[in-house]
């Protein structure tokens, strides 16, 4: 007869709870991070994109001046 399970061999209750508990955790983390870097790459391009407006804006004031 087979020994009873131990609490980390895959088939005990609380294997079954710990891998569901960290494959949730693993779900929500990255939709968290995804969320935030989806956040900071917005806003990264559009300052990027506001800083080569003002520098073209410049440029172009320096040439009417000249």
């Amino acid at each position: 007869m087979a020994p009873p399970p131990g609490p980390y061999s895959g088939t005990s209750t609380l294997a079954l709870v710990a891998r569901a508990s960290a494959f949730s955790f693993g779900l929500v983390y990255g939709s968290v991070k995804l969320k935030i870097l989806k956040f900071v790459n917005a806003h990264t391009e559009l300052n990027f994109f506001y800083q080569m407006k003002a520098k073209s804006h410049k440029k172009s004031e320096a040439k009417a001046h000249h």
